[in-house]
Parts: C-alpha cells; structure tokens; sequence
C-alpha cells in the first residue's frame, strides 16, 4: 500500500466526500477518486459505499480505518521526533473541552502558561459532545465520562460540583421553594432530553421527572446566560454560576451534584513535550483551583 493512498483513504473517511476531502488534501476530486480505486483494486475490497450524499465506510473500510490512524499518528509524530519539535514546547495543541469548563476555567486559568510559553499555541475546542481522539480532532480531551478507548492514556483530571441557581429577582416573585418538590411550581432551565450527548447530563429528569422546563438548550451556556436573565431555575456547575453574582444557590442544603472530569490523549501525542507541558499544566490549575471547583470559595490566586 501507498501511504499517500492511505492519507486519501483517511480524508475521505473524514469528510465522506470527494469535494471536502480534495480541497482539504489541495488536490483535484478525480486524483482522490482515482486512487482510492487504485487502493481498492489491491486491496480487493470496497472500502466506500457510494451514494449521492456522500462516501460511507464499507466493514472493511472499518476495519482499515482503525490501522490507517494508527499509521498516519505514528508518521506524525515520528516526523516532529525528527524535526525536533517534539522536545520542545514549540507548536500548536488542540484541546477538546466540555463547552463549560473549556469556556469558563481553562480559558482564563490557561492565560499565565500561554504567555510564559510564547512559542506554544493552544487550540481550544468547547464543544457540546465528546471530542473523537481516534479521529484526532484533538491532542487531548477533556471529559466528563471516563473514556472507554483503550488506547488512550487516561487519568481523572478533578471532581467539580452542581447546585440548583436562580437570580434574586426571580426568586422574590415566584412561589418559595422549601423542598425540591416546590420545583415543579418552578419555570425550570434544562438540556433537550433526545439530544444530551452523555446520561451524566441528565441531571432534571432524574430529580423532577414530571417537571416540564420553560428554556431547553443543548448548550450549558445557553443555560447559564438563560438563569442570569432571570428567566427560571438551572443546574449548573459551579465555576459557571461564580461568574455571575446575581446568581444565588437554591436547595444548596438539600442538594448538589458531584460530577467528574477526565483527561485522555493518544500516546503517541502525550510523549510530545508541548502536549505533556499543556496536560501536567491543566492537571495543576484543578488542584490549585480546588475550592472553586468544588463550590466552597473563590480562589484568590490570580493567573
């Protein structure tokens, strides 16, 4: 096999299109078509299912896919091994967050190592679902389930705490709430059931199952800013809610909500110096902003 055949088959397994996969290889839709039957004519399989909505991987192409990462991982970093990047903090690393704790802890808690490493650039990538590492949409990922891939390296990075928030404004004009049942008489703030990317979401219906909320959104800041405006009650983290003091905890005696991240990266990736200096620098921020994190205080040390 020709391993430029390989990134091809790669990129076309990524974009599933003919179009996105030449103008991200800055090559012509034909050449990728040309070779990828070339592949498959010394392959003697099919790795695509060809249709009008795109290029869908065969269960052989499946199966060469998982392979094909791992040469195209290997060649990488065996390319910045040589080039002697990978000893140096020199480079870009894409981190892949939850939406809120990318947003509203690693982004400004991250400020002091980015200007002490200025050769050094973080990607950061808040998103609403898991990031996919196999498929190296980042070097590392932030989680809040513990990956089952085993080839990742894989540490808990910190436990982190929920409370019920609502803003004083809110709280004065509905019924008072005295016990978590008081909620349903409550305009609630909440993910859309059929859309949350992970059951450890699912925080709502498990506390107030016949509760029908007035504001649902795939996105935790969505909800943040949603309670801020003083529309109803959200779960939220809170890291998130300290950013916003008119935000006052509701039931906080009654109830709160212990949930974990997790850090993971392919190995390949961590052995690179930039890639370790970024994990060991996250690993010491939820340490250090332990009581943040946790609910109990501001921390008073400053980035």
């Amino acid at each position: 096999m020709d391993w430029d055949d390989i990134r091809i088959f790669l990129e076309l397994a990524r974009t599933e299109k003919l179009s996105e996969a030449a103008k991200r290889l800055r090559i012509n839709a034909s050449t990728v078509s040309r070779r990828l039957h070339r592949l498959e004519t010394q392959l003697e399989v099919q790795l695509f299912e060809r249709s009008p909505e795109g290029h869908l991987l065969t269960s052989q192409g499946q199966l060469l896919l998982a392979t094909a990462r791992q040469m195209e991982q290997q060649a990488l970093t065996a390319s910045e091994i040589l080039q002697g990047l990978g000893e140096e903090r020199i480079g870009s690393v894409r981190i892949g967050s939850t939406e809120g704790f990318g947003s509203f802890f690693i982004t400004p808690k991250l400020s002091g190592f980015c200007r002490q490493n200025p050769r050094l650039v973080v990607e950061l990538l808040p998103m609403p679902r898991f990031v996919k590492l196999t498929r190296h949409e980042a070097d590392m990922a932030v989680t809040i389930e513990r990956p089952r891939h085993t080839s990742l390296v894989v540490t808990k990075l910190c436990d982190y705490r929920l409370k019920l928030y609502a803003t004083d404004a809110y709280l004065k004009e509905a019924p008072q709430v005295n016990q978590i049942e008081d909620l349903n008489q409550h305009r609630l703030i909440g993910y859309i059931d059929d859309l949350m990317f992970t059951d450890q979401l699912n925080y709502m219906d498990r506390l107030l199952p016949d509760a029908q909320p007035a504001f649902r959104s795939t996105s935790v800041i969505s909800q943040f800013s949603m309670a801020k405006a003083g529309l109803g009650v959200a779960i939220l983290p809170c890291f998130m809610a300290k950013e916003a003091p008119e935000l006052k905890p509701v039931l906080e005696e009654q109830l709160t909500l212990t949930r974990s991240f997790w850090l993971a990266a392919q190995p390949e990736r961590k052995r690179l110096a930039r890639v370790e200096a970024v994990w060991l620098e996250l690993r010491r921020l939820v340490e250090e902003q332990e009581a943040l994190l946790m609910g109990e205080e501001h921390s008073d040390i400053t980035q």
